[in-house]
């Protein structure tokens, strides 16, 4: 169908595009009125083919009826974090005060500001999660504030990773704002994390367009438009056929015909060859250089700039003043190589800088810089950046393209610049500056501190990294004792993530052997202990609990090493079941006034975040609820302040929400546990925090009674053997085979329960409430062997006793009686109800009551069990209880 014809100013990349700027409008009319959710529009092409004329001409049909905010990615500019994103919301920030700005991002100021570079970052390194939640957070704050608003990101394939980031988590989330996001990028051009991010943006677009070159009969039309009607067939065509369609290369190369005066017939078709030359690449250089020494210098310092290009600063980089430079300005405008953008404009940057009129052109004239003198280039680019007060991180992109030159002055620059970008939450682009820095080399002196810090900032993000930076940096001299120990902690840590366990103990156990007794040396033993502690598969448990009991035994928690030893000695004997008392006291020694002691928080670095859960752990399964929950819960709490809602906030929702659980709040505990699961899902899939988070959710489904969203889940989330080799809270096999049982899989379900039996007899005793197998392999064994269902029913009264909570207890009971008939079991369930009673487990408490009622053929029995299920959200129990009450034969 042959399409509309634009008017004669019409741009030629906006021939052909009816399809797509119909999409648009309708998309704008759509936003204006109201009538939509928030949309995103993507649109892909090679260099030229027109993407950026038709988001300008989006911006136009949006101007006046929404508030537009535009940005660009730059091929230069790709290392500089969060640099399209500042240039998108440049226009709101510019308009806050920096009162304003904090009473209308709260709690997100602190977060997402440094970021946005409307606030200084802080000493503690941001998470990048947390920044990226932060400035999702701020647009949608924004976006009521600005409504309707269009944001028009231009070349995201040359975006930074962190605002592709940031665009891809705002996408998932776009249809809850009144906004449309308008992409343009090419294709084939981003790699590694960007493209993935690319990848989720175009998922989410509703509407995807990949743009093709002009049509020969559009080509003809727009060089008529342009050189006149006279212009005749075979030289179109010719035009054509030398531009392959482009739009870029057309309109330029009629731009050219223009200058040359050329006329537009067939005896003058020869000649466009050699001008299409003359517009790009080499040709566009000799352009440049006709316009003078001076106009090529300060293209070529634009160029090295990038994007928002200040004029002061290109005219420094450049060697010229200020008239000189607005002279060269203004012959590279009127060539068509720079272009002033309007002020008025809010989506152009602020101070009326420059821009190169195309891609393609900027990166033309950048490659024509020679080598050497690009390099020298972008290292006065960096001093001329730094001395206009932007800062180490800003200089650094220039420094990363400086040739190494043994230079220490770089070497400190880049690891301050690594310390900036650690603060607003891009480690990637710490790591890339402190590479850098190695390459200088730095002094010998600084060499180890170097890959210290490199090590550091790899931590969470590649462990096998990680390792080889930490090891090299031991091996040099450099590092005090407190940064050796420091670094033989995360070097172990590292070693654990990348599942070598015995490497990292035999690498604190030879740190460790260095020292004298003391807090250093007691600190790497601690590492050692948890290392080992959330280990699954460790061959000697009992040794192991019996030399951590007596290294513990006489300490008092005088400080944080101390204070750590103790964490896991209560740790190890929750886990063993032994006496509950014993359990809380240790734990309580490892508190200061109650609370957790300075330097050994939840976001303090020194100490793993584990070793915090497994204090909360200690209480949960020691009845202690009260205290897991205020644990956890701060957990939760510092997490979001400090912006951290990456793997540390999933698992202080899946803690805090198996607190719940264990109440027999299990409503509420379904709810924490399924955001844990979407927090972890944002980190990556098969995590150990994804098994203990679904092992905490289909625990709680089947107490509730949701038998097969229970096993949705558990398929969902692969909750099937291999298990991990770290210790999932609750016992893995328990649950599992409590699910199998549920769902008619006997025969597979007691596999499972008789290997959490065996697990707990290689480690000498088990805690009867976290790792529940005994109750459930006795009752599935009741029937056809009831002499191994006494028996473990008496080994489960006997190890519920050694742990001596009324929940352990009470629910021995309960599993006694349910295998008991007549007198025996009405006393067995007296005696349950006794201990559940008085515990902190609500919905164990109920579900006596309920059997105790059934048991006892007692209707009061029966409505209070009712009553209570229905409080904790148990609606299999509560179905059991009305079922029995609406039959009422035999009832009291």
């Amino acid at each position: 169908m042959t399409q509309a014809r634009p008017g004669p100013s019409a741009a030629a990349s906006l021939w052909e595009r009816d399809t797509e700027l119909a999409a648009a409008a309708a998309a704008v009319d759509a936003l204006c009125a109201g009538t939509a959710s928030g949309t995103l529009l993507m649109y892909t092409g090679e260099a030229g083919i027109g993407k950026t004329a038709l988001l300008a001409r989006i911006g136009a049909l949006a101007e006046g009826r929404c508030t537009v905010w535009s940005a660009r990615g730059g091929e230069t500019l790709r290392s500089v974090p969060f640099n399209v994103v500042r240039q998108l919301l440049q226009p709101a920030l510019v308009g806050l005060l920096p009162d304003e700005a904090r009473d209308y991002l709260g709690d997100w100021y602190d977060i997402a500001g440094p970021a946005l570079g409307i606030t200084e970052p802080g000493e503690r390194h941001a998470d990048p999660q947390g920044v990226c939640d932060g400035l999702v957070t701020v647009v949608r704050r924004l976006a009521r504030r600005d409504w309707p608003l269009v944001l028009l990101v231009d070349d995201a394939h040359w975006a930074d990773a962190e605002t592709l980031h940031w665009l891809a988590a705002f996408a998932e989330r776009l249809e809850e704002m009144p906004v449309l996001v308008v992409v343009a990028r090419r294709p084939g051009e981003a790699e590694g994390e960007s493209a993935r991010h690319l990848d989720a943006i175009a998922a989410a677009a509703g509407s995807f367009a990949a743009l093709r070159a002009l049509t020969p009969e559009a080509t003809a039309g727009l060089t008529r438009d342009t050189l006149g009607a006279h212009a005749d067939d075979p030289f179109c065509r010719e035009v054509w056929a030398v531009t392959g369609g482009n739009p870029y290369e057309t309109v330029e190369l009629l731009a050219k015909v223009q200058d040359s005066e050329l006329e537009p017939v067939e005896a003058a078709a020869g000649e466009l060859r050699n001008l299409n030359r003359s517009a790009r690449g080499r040709g566009l250089v000799a352009r440049l250089g006709r316009l003078g020494p001076d106009a090529t210098r300060f293209a070529w310092a634009a160029a090295v700039l990038g994007t928002q290009i200040s004029l002061d600063l290109a005219a420094v980089l450049a060697g010229l003043d200020r008239n000189e430079a607005d002279r060269c300005a203004g012959l590279l405008t009127t060539a068509r190589i720079l272009t002033a953008p309007d002020p008025a404009d809010p989506g152009q940057g602020a101070g009326g800088d420059l821009e190169f009129v195309h891609p393609l052109i900027a990166e033309a004239v950048y490659r024509s810089i020679p080598d050497a003198l690009r390099t020298a280039m972008h290292g006065q680019a960096a001093w001329v950046v730094t001395e206009s007060g932007r800062g180490a991180a800003a200089a650094s992109r220039h420094l990363l393209e400086v040739h190494p030159d043994d230079d220490p002055e770089l070497v400190e620059q880049m690891r301050e610049a690594a310390r900036e970008h650690l603060a607003v939450g891009a480690p990637e682009a710490a790591r890339r500056c402190l590479e850098r820095a190695l390459l200088e080399p730095p002094r010998p002196d600084v060499h180890a501190h170097v890959l210290y810090e490199l090590g550091c900032a790899t931590l969470l993000t590649s462990p096998a990294t990680t390792i080889g930076h930490l090891r090299e940096a031991l091996a040099r001299d450099g590092l005090d004792d407190d940064q050796r120990v420091d670094a033989v902690c995360r070097l172990s840590q590292a070693l654990l993530h990348n599942d070598q366990l015995e490497e990292a103990v035999r690498t604190v156990d030879e740190e460790a052997a260095r020292h004298a007794p003391g807090p250093a040396r007691m600190r790497l033993q601690a590492v050692h202990y948890m290392w080992e502690g959330i280990h699954a598969g460790e061959e000697d448990s009992s040794g192991r609990s019996r030399s951590l009991a007596a290294l513990a035994g006489p300490l008092t928690g005088r400080d944080n090493s101390e204070r750590a030893l103790l964490i896991l000695r209560a740790f190890d004997a929750m886990m063993r079941g032994e006496n509950a008392e014993e359990v809380v006291e240790t734990a309580d020694r490892a508190l200061v006034n109650g609370r957790l002691a300075p330097g050994l928080g939840w976001t303090d670095t020194e100490w793993s975040f584990e070793l915090l859960m497994m204090l909360g752990s200690a209480y949960m399964f020691t009845d202690r609820l009260d205290r897991a929950e205020s644990l956890f819960t701060e957990a939760m709490r510092t997490y979001e302040t400090a912006g951290w809602s990456g793997g540390h906030l999933a698992l202080a929702h899946a803690f805090t929400g198996y607190v719940h659980r264990r109440r027999g709040r299990l409503t509420d505990a379904e709810a924490f546990l399924r955001e844990a699961l979407r927090l972890a899902d944002r980190v990556g899939r098969g995590l150990p925090m994804h098994w203990a988070a679904t092992c905490m959710l289909v625990d709680t489904l089947l107490a509730r009674g949701h038998v097969e969203e229970a096993e949705r889940v558990a398929a969902r989330y692969s909750f099937v053997p291999p298990h991990p080799s770290t210790i999932v809270l609750p016992d893995t096999h328990s649950v599992r085979g409590r699910l199998l049982l549920a769902t008619g899989r006997t025969e597979e379900g007691l596999e499972e329960l008789e290997t959490a039996e065996k697990l707990a007899d290689r480690r000498g005793g088990h805690n009867t409430v976290m790792a529940a197998w005994a109750g459930d392999l006795a009752r599935a064994l009741a029937v056809e062997n009831p002499g191994r269902a006494a028996s473990l029913v008496a080994g489960l009264r006997a190890q519920a006793e050694r742990l001596g909570t009324d929940t352990a207890v009470g629910e021995a009971l309960r599993c006694a009686a349910a295998l008991e008939t007549g007198r025996r079991s009405l006393a067995l369930y007296a005696q349950a109800l006794a201990y559940l009673e008085a515990s902190p487990s609500a919905y164990e408490h109920a579900a006596a009551r309920v059997e105790y009622g059934i048991a006892a053929r007692s209707a009061s029995e029966l409505g209070r069990g009712l009553t209570l299920a229905r409080s904790c959200g148990a609606d299999g129990l509560v179905a059991r209880a009305q079922e029995v009450l609406e039959n009422g034969r035999g009832l009291r």
